[in-house]
Order: C-alpha cells, then sequence, then structure tokens
C-alpha cells in the first residue's frame, strides 16, 4: 500500500510502498478515503511531542471502509463507514479508565503517533474506538470533525454552561466549535490577529470580534485557548470575570510566562484538556449533524502531505488541508 511515513522527526514524510496491514482480533481493516491534517500532526513532524513510534504513519482524522475485520470484531459490518480518531486504544482496567476518563489512561495509545495513522491508503483501528459517519456528510467534509471537531466539543463542554464564551485563535477546532456554541445560544466573542479570519468569524454568527490584546465590552464566563500559545492564557485569564473558566484546548502549547496572582485570584479556574473520550467521539458526532457544523477545507493528494503540512504550519489553509485517496 502507498503511504507516507515518517522516519526520523523534523525530516518530512516520505512516500513508501509498504505491506497492507493484517487486523488483529477486534481490530478493523479500513481503507482510508480521507485524512485531514491536524496541528498535532505538525507537532509530531516537528519534533515537539516526543517519543512518537518510529517509522510512523502519521494522521488521525481518518474516514474510510471498512474491507476486513479481524476475529471478534463484530461492532461494525464490512462495507460500513467509520472515522478513526486520535485516540486509538485504553487498557480499559487502570484508575482514569474505571473512573470514565480514559483519555488520561497512562497506557493510552495515539492514532498517528504511538500508532500508525491515516495518511497512508489503509488502517488497521481497534473497533471499540471507531465511531460511525452520520450520511449528511461526505468523506472529505467529515474528515476534520474527527479531532478539531472532537476535541473542540471536550474543550468546548469544560465550559459548562457559560453564556458569554470567548474563543483565542481561530483555527480549525475554533470555527467549528463556533457553530455549536452558536446553536446553543451562546454569545461568542472570538480573539484573533488575523483580519480575515475576524470576517470569517462574523459570518458564523458571533457577537464580537478582536484582535488578541483586545478586551471585550463586557466580561465573559469562560474562554477557550485554541491557539498553541503560552502568552495568551493570562490574557484569557483577564478577559473572565471571577469565578470564570479558562480552558487550554490544545495537545502541545509553549510555555505560559509568569503572571500575578490576581489573575487567577477571585476563585477563576484554569484547566487543559487531554485527548477525548469515546462517548466525546460519539456526542459530537450526534450534535454535529443537527447544527449541521460545516467544515472548511483545502484538498491535496496523499503524496502531497507535505506540501499540506507546510501551507498548515504556515497559517496558508483557511480551516483544514485534507488529504484524499482515491
Amino acid at each position: 500500500m502507498r503511504a507516507m511515513v515518517l522516519f526520523e522527526m523534523k525530516n518530512g514524510l516520505n512516500e513508501s510502498e509498504l505491506a497492507k496491514p493484517e487486523p488483529k482480533p477486534g481490530e478493523l481493516l479500513v481503507r482510508v478515503n480521507a485524512c485531514a491534517v491536524c496541528r498535532t500532526d505538525l507537532h509530531v513532524v516537528d519534533g515537539d511531542l516526543p517519543h512518537p513510534k518510529l517509522p510512523l504513519i502519521p494522521g488521525h482524522q481518518i474516514v474510510g471502509r471498512i474491507v476486513d475485520r479481524g476475529h471478534n470484531a463484530q461492532r461494525y459490518n464490512i462495507g460500513d463507514r467509520v472515522g478513526v480518531p486520535w485516540l486509538g486504544w485504553t487498557c480499559g482496567i487502570c484508575e482514569f479508565c474505571q473512573a470514565g476518563t480514559e483519555n488520561l489512561c497512562d497506557s493510552a495509545e495515539f492514532t498517528g503517533y504511538t500508532r500508525d495513522g491515516g495518511y497512508a491508503e489503509f488502517i488497521a483501528a481497534d473497533e471499540r474506538f471507531c465511531v460511525a459517519i452520520p450520511d449528511s456528510y461526505g468523506d472529505v467534509e467529515a474528515a476534520p470533525l474527527l479531532c478539531a471537531g472532537m476535541i473542540g466539543f471536550r474543550s468546548l463542554s469544560k465550559t459548562n454552561d457559560a453564556l458569554r464564551l470567548g474563543i483565542f485563535g481561530f483555527g480549525a477546532a475554533a470555527l467549528l466549535i463556533t457553530q455549536v456554541a452558536v446553536y446553543q445560544g451562546r454569545r461568542v466573542y472570538v480573539f484573533t490577529r488575523s483580519v480575515e479570519n475576524r470576517e470569517f468569524a462574523k459570518s458564523l454568527g458571533v457577537c464580537w470580534v478582536g484582535d488578541s490584546d483586545d478586551l471585550a465590552d463586557e466580561k465573559l464566563d469562560a474562554a477557550i485557548v485554541f491557539a498553541p500559545s503560552g502568552a495568551l492564557v493570562p490574557v484569557a485569564l483577564r478577559a473572565v470575570r471571577k469565578g470564570g473558566i479558562v480552558v487550554c484546548g490544545g495537545i502541545h502549547m509553549t510555555d505560559i510566562p509568569q503572571f500575578s496572582y490576581d489573575l487567577l485570584w477571585g476563585e477563576r479556574t484554569l484547566c487543559s484538556v487531554a485527548n477525548l473520550t469515546r462517548q466525546d467521539s460519539q456526542d459530537f458526532m450526534n450534535i454535529a449533524s443537527k447544527v449541521p457544523v460545516r467544515t472548511f477545507f483545502q484538498t491535496f493528494p496523499l503524496s502531497d502531505a507535505n506540501r499540506a503540512l507546510d501551507l498548515f504550519r504556515n497559517g496558508q489553509v483557511r480551516g483544514s488541508a485534507v488529504l484524499t485517496i482515491p
């Protein structure tokens, strides 16, 4: 099978011919039709996330059809369309798994990081962690939902029922979850340095847009920092009211600078979002089709994965880059 493979971090991907994977017990063999590029893919390729499986096939926003099943794999049928997200396997027995927070499992495996991902014609995936794709989405349309949407939805859930919601950074996750927040009746405030993104945010029904350093016209109940910049955390804390919540919504973020205690005082809460659970995946897919959440993307053939990563790295893709495998 054709695949784009990372042999050494910071050296880009190599187009390779590999043996088609054999599904193990409980696994599905999925023919990949589309795989969206995620900022986490960049962090893996660029060496920001330590100890990836090498050689590695990146990619964890995967949509495809089941072509084979391993022993005892019975959840889906051959021919069904499924998505394969970031969380690829958990132990099921540790204190986190037992408590319903499998996203914190110390033994967890991650698609496109510690397990081979979807920059390839085929992928073997644990059927328990796959999710059905609503019929209302095409393959390319659905791919960005598999991480940007799901991790964004978990971030949004951490804000509880916050009415006045700030969003810092307006990349793939932000533009998807903004649609959900507006659908839920929240007042959304978008902070971004990009003038183009401010206009884009307005088109989605937000009530205020401004630069990252601007102050909104009222204190916020909660804020989500999607940009991977730790420097935005004190800015977001300054923007929320006493008792407010700031959620860091990325897998990787630069260091948070020192800030004065008064920004945290007043029972403000600062928390991170780590990975996602199977329930997050299912809950988001259910609400995405109701909104309905629109995805925005630019497509690239599989062989152009390095170009797609470069454009994404340089902020030259609006929404998501999606690799297609005809």
